[in-house]
């Protein structure tokens, strides 16, 4: 049977862009919650409380997808791998996808990720249909979209 994905979470300083993926997230259907966070702390945070219960009740959601921007103040991409790999998370959820989605067009950057086993891949903003689609029948043949 197909079901959608738990959550997905959206790590991206850029409001309009947070705001359009989460648009076509929601159109697509693939997940029953959708997650952002503006910081690689702010997401390093929600998913290191995912076990504790939330404001209503409900226990927040692991995401099984994560969208992961390169270029953010503070924490970037980069630094946010690095942490989440020191913590005890990967080993807890070996399941979860990482896709490194940037506007950068360094090849460095694609090479880069490349080397590093968490991230599952990496693609250029923005989010579009296709994207998701492609995404899901490669690393989540049985959900639905």
């Amino acid at each position: 049977m197909k079901h959608k994905l738990n959550c997905i979470l959206l790590i991206d300083d850029d409001e309009p862009t947070n705001f359009i993926s989460n648009m076509l997230l929601e159109d697509a259907g693939c997940s029953n919650h959708i997650q952002i966070e503006e910081s690689g702390k702010g997401a390093l945070d929600y998913l290191e409380q995912t076990a504790l219960t939330g404001r209503n009740g409900n226990v927040l959601p692991f995401p099984e997808l994560i969208f992961l921007d390169i270029n953010m103040p503070a924490m970037n991409g980069w630094e946010f791998l690095e942490k989440y790999s020191q913590s005890i998370l990967p080993q807890q959820h070996p399941e979860v996808i990482i896709i490194m989605l940037t506007t950068s067009i360094n090849p460095d950057d694609k090479l880069r990720a490349d080397c590093i086993p968490l991230v599952a891949g990496f693609a250029n903003k923005p989010l579009t249909d296709t994207l998701i689609q492609a995404i899901m029948n490669k690393y989540f043949v049985t959900h639905q979209v």
